[in-house]
This record gives C-alpha cells, structure tokens and sequence, in this order.
C-alpha cells in the first residue's frame, strides 16, 4: 500500500476515537502545545490561516480562540473532516479534502500555514513545503508542530518505552485499529533519523527557519517564513 493510501486508511479508521485518544495519550498537554505554537507564529485578527493535515480541526479551532476569523482546513481524510464539521460549525464550507503536496488555492492566499503532527503523514515533504511558499504571501510564516526524539538520554528511554509499549496498547484497544497506533511511534522515529525540517524549508524557498522545543524535547515547533 503507497503512503497515501496508507495514513487515508488508519485517519478515516480512528477518525470517531481520533480526539479522545489524543487527549488522553498527552495528558492534555497537546493543548498547550497548539496554543504555544500559535503564539511564537504571532497571530491576530488580521491573520488568513491555512491549516494543513487539519484533520478533526483542533487547531484549527484553537486559532479561532485567538481571533483569528479566516481559517481554511485541509486534509486527506474525509472522516475526520466530518468530524471537524460536527465540532464546528463554522469550518462547513470552510475545509477542503486535498494534500498539502498540491493545495489548490491561488498565490497569496494566505499569511500563516500551520500543520499539527500531520508532515510525518505527507508523501513529499519538499513538494509539501514548497506548496506552503506558493500559497503564502510575502512575510508569511509556516508553522509545524511535530514530535521528535528527545535529547536528553533518561526522558528518551521514557519516551521510546511509552512510544513502543504503552502507547500502541491503548491505542489498539480504545480505537480497534492495530495499525494506526504502531504506525505513529515507526513514523516518529524514522522521521526524526531521516528529517531536518529546518533545512527543507529553506529548501523549499523559505527565507529562515527556525525551531523551538517543548516539554522536555519531545515536541518541536518550526517556523519558516517567506
């Protein structure tokens, strides 16, 4: 099975268990990481927001907390944005099923791009940046919020157990999709080998990019802007 077709299949599967167990597998903690990553991407009122891999619309939604009024969701799986449109009433018409290697909006269209733990999930990483660049307007910022492995040796080993052990359990038995919670900690790990989001963001014609950690380094927040 491509990539594609793949994350499609395991969103649509957990998309009704999709926010209980993100939830509860952070302790609530992804709260406060979208809202943190929301205000180093300095929004406002002002701000036209593109949020990518948008699935069930949690950040999204956080955005609309902070005033931000013109929000457009995007994501592959049709069952989570259902699940988005029932949670809010304003994404319906609002959200558009599409990814984020070929967004189909004009240049321009946006200031601010955000993607919560979705770029693990895209098939092009590069194509998916640049993507990003064509949309935004001049000054725009794309920000990403994404796992990686932690620096410090105690919390990695934490992390790895709770990541290989613990998280694909529950997730096994809450969500009834074997595949879906075996597949994020895999992806966690090789993405963080593999990826420097940093570099491909300038690559994909960013003018600087920069990362913050969260939490002991288990969360990144990187910002490229045009």
């Amino acid at each position: 099975m491509d990539k594609k077709k793949q994350v499609k299949r395991i969103f649509d599967s957990i998309s009704n268990r999709y926010d209980f167990l993100n939830h509860f597998l952070s302790a609530g903690i992804d709260f406060y990481w979208r809202k943190k990553a929301l205000k180093l991407s300095n929004i406002n009122s002002e701000t036209k927001l593109l949020d990518v891999a948008c699935g069930t619309g949690d950040f999204a939604i956080a955005a609309k907390k902070m005033h931000v009024n013109s929000i457009v969701g995007v994501d592959l799986s049709k069952n989570m944005l259902e699940v988005f449109n029932q949670k809010a009433a304003w994404s319906k018409g609002n959200i558009v099923q599409s990814v984020a290697e070929t967004l189909p909006f004009k240049e321009n269209s946006f200031s601010n791009i955000t993607v919560a733990f979705g770029v693990r999930n895209f098939y092009d990483i590069l194509e998916g940046f640049k993507s990003f660049n064509g949309v935004l307007g001049e000054g725009g910022k794309a920000t990403i919020l994404e796992f990686r492995m932690p620096k410090n040796f105690l919390v990695q080993k934490g992390y790895n157990f709770y990541f290989s052990k613990i998280l694909p359990l529950i997730g096994k038995l809450i969500s009834k999709d074997q595949e879906a919670y075996t597949y994020l900690p895999e992806s966690v790990q090789d993405f963080d080998k593999n990826i420097n989001l940093e570099k491909l963001l300038l690559e994909a014609g960013f003018k600087t990019s920069q990362t913050k950690s969260l939490t002991f380094g288990i969360v990144q927040v990187v910002i490229g802007e045009k």
